[in-house]
C-alpha cells in the first residue's frame, strides 16, 4: 500500500491511497468467502461453486464492490497510522480507480486555534431602562387576556371576532375550507392571505362575500408567491372584545396575592427590571465572546459545521419525533428542502463552532475546572426545581458518569465566560479572579 500526504489545508489532510493487487486480492478472497455461502448458482450446492463460476454469476463489479466495503476502512486505519494522523470525525472517501484501487480521503484533524490578546478586550456593558410605558404596555396585554367577548349587531371592525364559513381554492384545488372557522379580523394578518381581515370589514350577520387576493413576493410559503385565491366567505357572528377596567379588582384577577393596582404596578415593574437584567447579561456575554473571537485566528474542518447544522435539525425536530413524524415531515412544516434549510442554519452553525473552539482554547489557557462538588451542587440545584414526583429519578439520572461529564462541561464554560467577562470589566479584576481560581 502506498500512501501519499499530498497537503495538510482547513485542517484536513488529503491522502492518496494505492493498493497492491495481492493486497486487494485477498479482499476479494474474503469477499467470495463470504457470498458464496449466500448465493443460489444452478448446478452447485451453497458454498461450493468456483470462484470463476461467482464472478460470472455476480459479476466482477459486485464482488469488487464488497471486497472494497472491506478494504477502505482497514487501508484507511493503515493510512492514518502511517502518517501519523489523528482524525476527529469520519473522512470523505472517493475511489479513483479499481484496477489498481485508488482511493482519496480527506481527512478532518484537530482545530487549530490562536487566542490573540483576549485579556486585552474590553466591552462597554449596555443598561436597558425600564420605564412607566413599559409597564403600561403589560398592563395593557394582561387587560387583552383577561377580557371578554360579547356578541354584537354590527358591522366588523378590526379587533372583533368571528365564526364564520370560508371556502376557497387556488388554481382550482382546494386551499383553506372550514365552517363556523373562529378568526379575529387584525388589520396586519397575512392569515389566510394578505388583505383577507380587510375585505371583511363593514360586513353583518348572515352576510356573503365572494373577492380574490393575490399573495405577494414576500410571502413567507413561496409556493404560493405570484398565485390568486378565490374566496367565498358566510359571517355567522360577530363579537366584540370588551376590555377590564383597571382597578382593585382587575389586580386580584389577575393575581390574588395582590390587592390594589399598585402592587400589580409595582409587581410588574419588578418582573420587568429582572428581565432587564438577564438580557443586559446575556447581551453582554454575547458581546464579549464575540470580541474574543474576534482577535482569535482559527482554523477547523468543515465536517464542524456540518455536525454542528446535524445537531441544531435534530433538537429542532424532536417534537416531530414524539408525535410520530420524521425529517420529511419536519421540512413541509418549513416550507423547505433540507439543503434549503442546511445553507440556512450555515451561518449560525458556523458561529457556534467557533465560539466554542475559542471558549475551550480559553478555559484551557485559564486553567478553569470544575470540583466534584461543584458538579454535586449543580446536581442539586436541578433536583431542586424538578417537579416533586420525578426528583428521585431524575438524581439517578443526573449522577451518572455520562450525566456528570456534560455538567461538568456546562460549568467550565459558564466559568469561561464569566472569566471572559470579568477580563473585559477590568484586567484589575480579572487578575483577582484567576488568582482566586488559581488558589482552590
Amino acid at each position: 500500500m502506498k500512501v501519499t500526504n499530498e497537503k495538510i489545508e482547513n485542517s484536513q489532510a488529503f491522502l492518496t491511497v494505492e493498493m497492491e493487487s495481492a493486497e486487494v486480492e485477498t479482499y476479494l478472497q474474503k469477499s467470495y468467502e463470504r457470498l458464496v455461502k449466500r448465493a443460489n448458482i444452478p448446478g452447485f450446492r451453497k458454498g461450493k461453486a468456483p470462484r470463476t463460476v461467482l464472478e460470472r454469476h455476480l459479476g466482477r463489479e459486485s464482488l469488487l464492490n464488497d471486497a472494497l466495503d472491506l478494504l477502505l476502512p482497514e487501508a484507511y486505519e493503515k493510512a492514518l497510522k502511517e502518517q501519523s494522523i489523528e482524525a476527529i470525525a469520519q473522512p470523505q472517501i472517493e475511489i479513483t480507480r479499481t484496477d489498481p484501487v485508488v482511493f482519496k480521503a480527506v481527512v478532518p484533524l484537530k482545530p487549530q486555534v490562536k487566542l490573540g490578546e483576549y485579556q486585552k478586550i474590553k466591552v462597554e456593558e449596555k443598561t436597558i431602562e425600564v420605564t412607566e410605558k413599559d409597564v403600561d404596555a403589560v398592563i395593557e396585554r394582561l387587560r387583552h387576556q383577561h377580557a371578554t367577548w360579547e356578541p354584537v349587531e354590527r358591522p366588523i371592525e378590526f379587533g372583533d371576532l368571528l365564526a364564520l364559513d370560508v371556502w376557497s381554492n387556488i388554481e382550482n384545488k382546494p386551499y383553506l375550507n372550514q365552517k363556523s372557522a373562529q378568526y379575529q379580523v387584525l388589520q396586519d394578518s397575512a392569515f389566510p392571505a394578505p388583505g383577507f381581515a380587510g375585505q371583511l370589514v363593514g360586513m353583518k350577520k348572515d352576510d356573503e362575500k365572494e373577492f380574490k387576493l393575490s399573495f405577494p413576493a414576500d410571502y413567507p410559503n413561496k409556493e404560493l408567491v405570484g398565485k390568486e385565491a378565490s374566496f367565498r366567505v358566510r359571517i355567522n357572528e360577530i363579537k366584540q372584545e370588551n376590555l377590564p377596567e383597571v382597578n382593585d379588582d382587575f389586580a386580584k384577577t389577575v393575581n390574588a396575592e395582590l390587592q390594589t393596582v399598585d402592587a400589580l404596578r409595582e409587581r410588574v415593574l419588578s418582573d420587568l427590571k429582572l428581565r432587564a437584567e438577564e438580557d443586559t447579561r446575556a447581551d453582554f456575554e454575547e458581546r464579549v465572546i464575540d470580541a474574543a473571537v474576534e482577535v482569535a485566528e482559527l482554523e477547523f474542518p468543515p465536517v464542524l459545521v456540518e455536525m454542528e447544522i446535524d445537531r441544531i435539525i435534530n433538537r429542532q425536530m424532536e417534537r416531530w419525533q414524539r408525535a410520530g413524524g420524521g425529517l420529511e415531515d419536519y421540512l413541509k412544516s418549513l416550507n423547505k428542502t433540507e439543503k434549503e434549510l442546511r445553507e440556512e442554519l450555515r451561518p449560525f452553525a458556523e458561529k457556534r463552532v467557533r465560539r466554542v473552539l475559542v471558549l475551550d482554547r480559553v478555559s484551557e489557557e485559564e486553567k478553569i475546572e470544575v470540583s466534584d462538588s461543584e458538579i454535586e451542587a449543580e446536581v442539586g440545584n436541578m433536583v431542586k426545581h424538578a417537579a416533586e414526583n420525578s426528583k428521585e429519578e431524575l438524581r439517578k439520572l443526573l449522577n451518572s458518569p455520562q450525566a456528570h461529564e456534560s455538567i461538568k462541561e456546562t460549568l467550565i464554560t459558564r466559568k469561561t465566560i464569566e472569566r471572559l467577562t470579568t477580563i473585559a470589566r477590568g484586567s484589575d479584576e480579572a487578575k483577582k479572579s484567576r488568582k482566586k481560581e488559581e488558589g482552590k
